[in-house]
């Protein structure tokens, strides 16, 4: 093995089977318990190798053309994505909800993600891939979650409150007032993964853009002060990204003439 920087050590192929022995191990336990995993398991593994190899090969050849189309072509299609998993992973949906979840981390994810490589950072270009790309990803992957989680909730609570919420509206209140309760309550729910990431950040685990600073050699101060911008980075654009979905989903599901359209809400099916 040879080091490919300060403390950088680089991996052969042997020692990344090896690493796909822990899986196996999981499998076998899934297996010896009759879990049922070992199916999924395989195919998350498969998916995991190519997905990522095939990501490297076209961040390999990007990072070398440093050029902004290529660039956002790969941070749109990161987005379109993202988008469709957030939507994917709420137990319940309605029509347009994707292309809402693709507007609204278009507009928090990039505009975080722009901010702080221009802005923050202070990278020149500021597209410059191999600060954007990554960062990008980790606010894509961080305000998915968030976003999948208010989107969940606010239909959850429109759905399951219906009856309520028509009883508000017919006693006179705007369809703000009817919905405001239960968009907060999705917001908030959206929130608490990011924060509890904050509140423990490095007590009980060390965040990733931390680890790998840390593993490649850098001085761990300054892989704190990286962590610590990321860390704001992504809760900012998972609060805007919350709010935001929040508020589409609020103009798509109540009217002009303040009426509940719930019939728009459908069940996912598995």
């Amino acid at each position: 093995m040879e080091g490919t920087g300060p403390g950088a050590v680089a991996l052969s192929p042997w020692q990344l089977v090896l690493a796909a022995s822990l899986v196996l191990i999981a499998g076998g336990i899934s297996f010896a318990l009759r879990l049922g995993l070992e199916k999924r398991l395989a195919l998350a593994s498969l998916r995991t190798v190519v997905q990522l190899l095939l990501v490297g090969v076209i961040l390999r050849w990007v990072f070398r053309l440093e050029h902004v189309l290529p660039v956002l072509g790969v941070v749109l299609v990161m987005t379109i994505i993202a988008g469709r998993a957030a939507v994917q992973r709420s137990g319940r949906t309605f029509p347009g909800a994707t292309w809402r979840a693709v507007v609204t981390l278009v507009l928090s994810a990039w505009l975080t993600a722009v901010l702080v490589t221009g802005a923050i950072i202070q990278i020149e270009p500021w597209y410059k891939p191999q600060y954007l790309i990554p960062l990008l990803g980790m606010i894509l992957g961080n305000a998915l979650t968030g976003i999948s989680l208010c989107l969940d909730q606010v239909l959850q609570s429109l759905a399951g409150q219906r009856e309520q919420v028509e009883m508000e509206l017919a006693h006179g209140a705007t369809r703000w007032e009817a919905a405001r309760a239960p968009l907060a309550d999705a917001v908030r729910r959206g929130m608490i993964p990011i924060i509890n990431s904050m509140m423990v950040a490095g007590l009980v685990s060390l965040p990733g853009m931390m680890t790998g600073q840390i593993l490649a050699g850098e001085d761990p101060f300054k892989a704190v002060e990286y962590q610590i911008v990321v860390m704001f980075m992504i809760a900012a654009a998972t609060s805007l990204g919350c709010m935001l979905i929040a508020v589409l989903v609020y103009h798509r599901l109540f009217n002009a003439r303040h009426q509940l359209l719930s019939d728009l809400i459908t069940k996912r099916q598995n």
